[in-house]
């Protein structure tokens, strides 16, 4: 068994991680986005009053204070739930291929979904919502193809450098691409400058309500694939010794992550490494067994990024740093590190 299934493998460095102690994690993180919640309802460029989110609550926007809360309440719903996505969706990766560099944003999924987000506006005139996402999470899902295949070819098979190597490779290619479309149309240039950053700034109900049933079933679908997923974990061979049908595990797995990076990158932008970071740090906390990480990973990812928003409005106020600049600073040294250990396990 390799370096990389012994850490993913359920039942590796277990001890001590009872249900009562993963509970108690479990409690302290929703007890954290709680806070997380309320930071992002009240901090920014204005300073507001219990009073006056008490009204925003209930419809008013009679003075500021009111309509900045108002504003505020969408992009924090927002946050949550394409932090939930990005989170959840990188540990299904994660596990999938059996990867610890594994993130929509490295392997190139984010930025598939973009390309075909970008298209779709240039050259179709697909501003619909819906339409949107459906083209994004085409996208997410052909670009998730391409470099898993580009990243198995050659000895040894989609290893984790190769995978790496390929998502970074296609990744910068496809936001080249990006970039060819956008610059010669002003039209759209403006709108997309920002959006290709990755942000939650424009947040609206509208979108959101658009993205709720796409997130839905994609969170279900990684849920539900939990135990395959353990199975899956101790190689293909023992799995289905096991019973697993492994190719249709790890489909049903993969479509629901690809679902919800499509969709979060729709409606916020490409956000790269909360997929990276949030699963690593999780398994610190409860483990590798897949039906408690998963959906740890996706609060964990919710609470990640409502922070980075919280912390780009603080430390450029009165102005805003988009979360997808956050994010990056946060999880490419991240990133550096697991690249490091992984060189040095296969030595």
């Amino acid at each position: 068994m390799t370096a990389v299934q012994q850490e993913s493998a359920p039942g590796a460095r277990e001890s001590g991680r009872s249900a009562l102690g993963r509970s108690a994690w479990l409690l302290v993180l929703l007890g954290v986005l709680v806070l997380l919640v309320i930071a992002s309802i009240t901090i920014g460029s204005r300073n507001v009053e219990w009073s006056d989110i008490v009204a925003a609550l209930g419809g008013a926007t009679d003075n500021i204070g009111q309509g900045a809360i108002a504003k505020r309440i969408p992009r924090t719903v927002l946050a949550l739930i394409v932090g939930a996505a990005l989170g959840l969706a990188g540990a299904v990766m994660q596990g999938v291929t059996r990867n610890p560099l594994a993130d929509p944003g490295i392997l190139g999924v984010n930025m598939g979904a973009s390309l075909a987000v970008v298209t779709g506006m240039a050259w179709f005139g697909l501003w619909q919502q819906t339409a949107t996402i459906w083209v994004a999470i085409v996208g997410a899902g052909a670009a998730a193809l391409f470099v898993y295949t580009i990243g198995s070819l050659g000895r040894g098979g989609a290893t984790p450098l190769k995978l790496a190597l390929a998502g970074a490779a296609t990744s910068a290619a496809l936001a080249s691409f990006v970039t060819a479309i956008i610059l010669p149309r002003n039209d759209i240039a403006g709108s997309m400058r920002s959006w290709q950053i990755g942000g939650v700034g424009g947040a609206n109900y509208e979108a959101i309500g658009h993205a709720v049933p796409f997130l839905l079933i994609g969170f279900a679908v990684c849920l539900l694939s939990a135990r395959g997923l353990n199975s899956l974990a101790l190689g293909d061979d023992v799995a289905a010794g096991l019973g697993e049908r492994v190719a249709v595990t790890r489909g049903l797995a993969a479509l629901g992550a690809v679902l919800l990076c499509g969709t979060a990158t729709a409606v916020a932008g490409p956000i790269m490494f909360v997929g990276l970071v949030v699963p690593h740090l999780c398994r610190l906390l409860i483990g590798v067994d897949n039906r408690w990480l998963l959906p740890f990973s996706a609060l964990a990812g919710a609470g990640l990024l409502t922070a980075a928003d919280v912390m780009g409005r603080i430390v450029a106020r009165p102005a805003e740093i988009d979360v997808g600049v956050i994010t990056a600073l946060i999880g490419a040294p991240f990133f550096i590190y697991i690249v490091r250990r992984q060189k040095l396990r296969e030595l």
